[in-house]
């Protein structure tokens, strides 16, 4: 296992797409949600515990080798927006390509072919994960991270925010973070055993919302 990889995969200069999406940042300023770094904090503490734990626990489960297609299926189920399963299958294919360029893997190829437009991105980042050489821990923590940092960096360009007063937020969720990796962890390994049934289906219904308005406003400067 290689901590140089991790900090590779989770590094957000990393070529994988997530620099042209919010998380549903933008959508949430717009409606006057998020304005300051007080409510950024509010804003992905919710991600967290919702919709970041869903990612968490699919990209953990993929890393320990659980099927694919039956985690794809199961995340489109449990991602009631179109736009946010548009958003997903996109970056989960821009994630392939980066993944594959830079840690060739036979799992990866075959993901590639058995979805050509891309799978659910916390499937890929779980097997990109695996074929770097790193643990479900990693991949959990990767996407735990992913979820929380791509907002506190696009609030950044779209109110003018401190770029510390963000970083402060990232680093005042580090202890919620560690606590739902490590759950992630354990629901992952009963998923492998006991199948994908038992990956968590929480609801964030406003990202969802924001989601499906955003996906129509004719301009915006992120796609989600």
């Amino acid at each position: 296992m290689s901590r140089a990889a991790l900090l590779v995969l989770a590094d957000g200069r990393f070529p994988a797409g997530g620099h042209a999406h919010s998380g549903g940042a933008e959508a949430a300023v717009r409606a006057g949600r998020v304005t300051d770094a007080a409510s950024l904090e509010a804003f992905c503490r919710g991600r967290l515990h919702t919709s970041g734990v869903v990612a968490a626990c699919v990209a953990a489960a993929a890393a320990l080798g659980a099927d694919p297609g039956a985690l794809d299926r199961a995340a489109d189920a449990r991602t009631p927006s179109p736009a946010l399963r548009v958003a997903a299958r996109r970056l989960g294919r821009q994630l392939t390509r980066a993944a594959r360029s830079t840690w060739p893997s036979p799992e990866l190829d075959a993901l590639a072919s058995a979805f050509p437009k891309g799978a659910h991105q916390p499937v890929v980042l779980g097997l990109a994960a695996r074929a770097a050489g790193l643990g479900a821990l990693d991949a959990a923590y990767c996407s735990l991270y992913e979820g929380v940092s791509g907002p506190a960096t696009a609030v950044v360009r779209l109110l003018g925010l401190d770029p510390f007063d963000a970083t402060g937020v990232l680093a005042r969720l580090t202890g919620e973070v560690d606590r739902i990796a490590a759950d992630a962890v354990e629901v992952a390994e009963r998923v492998v055993t006991d199948g994908v049934g038992l990956l968590p289906a929480r609801s964030a219904p406003l990202l969802e919302i924001g989601a499906e308005a955003q996906a129509a406003w004719p301009v915006r400067l992120f796609a989600s």
